[in-house]
């Protein structure tokens, strides 16, 4: 099964029976933002939402999250040894997950899940975990999915796609994992021309509200010195006030720190998300900082994603267009304004 319709006033019926299954998780309102969460009603979902503040990154690695534990205790023979924290890898399904943000899972997986290193706990989650996407039929104005290879529609990285078609909701499998998950949903319609015409409209509207905001193969072919030594970046940084917000919420940014907790007789080794914005990033053990300067740290962050990134993996810039960055930059730096100089003709010093 490839495809199927399920009415609006049928969904959250089907919902519940899905919730009585496994873990679900989706987008619903805390205050006065959207986040994943997980489901503890269907009524709790919220598929009429803009984009999430935080990307759903942190339902694969966690913002905060105890690796090991180990006790310090001197009537404890297995004092100082490490042991892991135990962790739910249950099948799950995430719903109503935006095609970009799917699409970031797969960048992040080149440095989770690579031929050298995998870790352990990023590869068991993706692996059970089916994404159940929502295609944007109204993208936000600082979207641009479109102009780094992917799109409001985009099914890559996504098991299942939904459309919105007004009246009811379009699923679309991409894998098999998606088409054993819509074998499974009751009150499954047949597809009629008429929706799949809507969903083609809805489609074509989406993408063409977007236009490109800038050329990604500009970049790459502007020489990377010349990038580097170019005299905008001191434009670019002189508003930033290093808090890392952008990082933060970012679904490709993967930095994290290592650090060990104690309390009395009893510890655990935590893993934390870092931001190469944060001066103590890059400070070396001797004292050396290799990128002291503000000018240097928001000058690695977008070269990494945008020039050093795809020259390594051949595989498009580190950015999925999401906007989270643009909308949540406290002194509006905006990438895609970065992108641009980036991509201009000549960057080299004047």
């Amino acid at each position: 099964m490839s495809e199927i319709y399920i009415a609006k006033d049928k969904f959250p019926s089907v919902l519940g029976q899905l919730m009585g299954k496994c873990p679900v998780f989706g987008p619903v309102l805390q205050g006065k933002f959207h986040e994943f969460g997980r489901l503890e009603r269907p009524e709790d979902v919220d598929l009429g939402y803009g984009n999430t503040r935080l990307s759903p990154k942190a339902l694969f690695h966690p913002q905060a999250e105890k690796m090991f534990d180990f006790s310090l205790s001197k009537g404890d023979p297995e004092a100082g040894i490490l042991k892991e924290t135990p962790k739910d890898f249950r099948p799950r399904v995430i719903l109503g997950i935006r095609p970009c943000d799917a699409r970031a899972f797969q960048l992040d997986d080149r440095n989770f899940d690579t031929d050298s290193v995998r870790d352990p706990w990023w590869v068991r989650r993706r692996e059970t975990t089916t994404l159940v996407g929502l295609a944007c039929n109204t993208p936000g104005s600082t979207c641009f999915c479109t102009s780094v290879g992917t799109g409001p529609f985009d099914k890559t990285g996504l098991d299942v796609l939904m459309v919105d078609v007004g009246e009811g909701y379009l699923f679309q499998a991409s894998t098999k994992k998606g088409e054993e998950f819509l074998a499974g949903l009751s009150a499954g319609e047949a597809v009629s021309g008429s929706v799949a015409e809507k969903a083609d409209a809805l489609k074509k509207g989406a993408e063409g509200s977007m236009g490109t905001q800038f050329s990604v193969d500009a970049i790459v072919q502007n020489p990377t010195l010349d990038l580097f030594n170019a005299a905008f970046w001191d434009e670019v940084q002189f508003s930033c006030i290093n808090c890392g917000t952008c990082t933060f919420v970012c679904p490709t940014c993967w930095c994290f720190d290592i650090q060990d907790e104690v309390y009395q007789e009893k510890g655990s080794r935590i893993r934390l998300w870092d931001s190469c914005m944060f001066p103590l990033f890059t400070f070396h053990g001797s004292g050396h900082n290799p990128r002291s300067q503000k000018l240097q740290r928001v000058r690695q962050r977008f070269m990494h994603k945008l020039k050093y990134y795809p020259e390594k993996y051949k595989g498009g810039v580190a950015c999925v267009g999401c906007g989270r960055c643009v909308r949540q930059c406290p002194v509006n730096i905006d990438i895609r304004h970065v992108a641009r100089l980036m991509s201009a003709s000549c960057v080299c010093p004047t």
